[in-house]
């Protein structure tokens, strides 16, 4: 068993090198913008960066009734950042979290519920914060530049295609329907009992508004320290259409889908396609390459010292 844990503190690393060295000219390249960019605009971005997983933190506490502790609760978010960019998007960081709610003594069936109302409220609030900015900058993208023509249909045309599957499945498999059944009993208590808590729930939403604001003021913040001429709102709305657009694909922390959905909308904001594929690997090197060293490091001190 010791010699397992052992084997985990250092999966990460390992699993960052791996990327590190397929993602190489991403990386170099990456680097090169940075030396040519203006660094207080630069410093604000990471910034926000550190300020996303104290969000990330709130939000998760807001999510559960029990008292979780804090410094621990924040540091297991760092390290959720890494697990994610090592995962398929949001398993890393789901499996991080439950883990850690387990030890802190939250009951599995709990668990999965705050997990469940976590990812609820941040797509609402993802989703709320996008609408919001459209309704207000109407003219912040270029639909024509940003959906290919006749991609629509094949989209809403998969999704309801999955939606009938899982409601066949559901009517079909008795199993499956008592635990989907027990499941939504659980998080809808979960709720409540959040809910019924003024602070909860203000941590909740809360955290669940500042985590997409705050990754897109980080985004404004490179565009201006490479000089893309697009309005800071513009920015805000084309990452949040792009990051809403690639939680339908299954990529480790979206790296590659990410970087490729960030240039298209930054191109129907209105930038130019060199200045915005700058943009974007700036701020995934700042976002995700430079994080993700210390973050395995702290996922593995964690499950060293048994907190996940």
């Amino acid at each position: 068993m010791r010699q397992a844990r052992h084997v985990l503190c250092l999966l990460p690393v390992l699993l960052v090198a791996v990327v590190a060295v397929r993602h190489r000219s991403v990386l170099a390249e990456g680097l090169t913008l940075l030396r040519s960019a203006e660094w207080p605009w630069l410093l604000g971005a990471v910034g926000a960066t550190c300020l996303t997983w104290v969000a990330a933190a709130v939000t998760r506490q807001g999510a559960v009734v029990q008292r979780l502790p804090g410094r621990r609760l924040l540091a297991a978010q760092f390290a959720a950042g890494a697990a994610n960019h090592l995962l398929p998007t949001g398993l890393g960081a789901s499996a991080v979290n439950l883990r850690f709610m387990t030890v802190c003594g939250v009951p599995p069936a709990r668990s999965s519920a705050a997990l469940a109302l976590y990812l609820l409220a941040e797509a609402v609030a993802r989703l709320g914060l996008l609408a919001a900015l459209l309704l207000a900058f109407p003219h912040a993208l270029r639909p024509g530049t940003l959906v290919p023509s006749g991609a629509v249909g094949p989209l809403l045309a998969g999704l309801a295609g999955a939606a009938l599957l899982a409601a066949l499945a559901l009517l079909l498999v008795r199993r499956l329907r008592a635990a989907v059944s027990g499941f939504l009993r659980t998080a809808l208590d979960e709720a409540r009992s959040v809910h019924a808590r003024p602070a909860r729930a203000l941590a909740l939403w809360g955290g669940s508004l500042a985590f997409p604001a705050l990754q897109a003021a980080g985004l404004v913040l490179v565009g201006r320290a490479l000089g893309l001429p697009v309005p800071a709102a513009h920015l805000a709305v084309a990452y949040l259409a792009a990051t809403a657009a690639v939680a339908l694909v299954p990529t480790p922390g979206g790296i590659g889908s990410v970087e490729a959905a960030l240039v298209v909308a930054l191109v129907a904001a209105g930038g130019a396609v060199p200045a915005a594929t700058a943009v974007v690997l700036a701020y995934r090197i700042i976002t995700v390459w430079l994080p993700l060293v210390p973050g395995a490091l702290t996922l593995g001190a964690l499950v060293r010292w048994k907190v996940i």
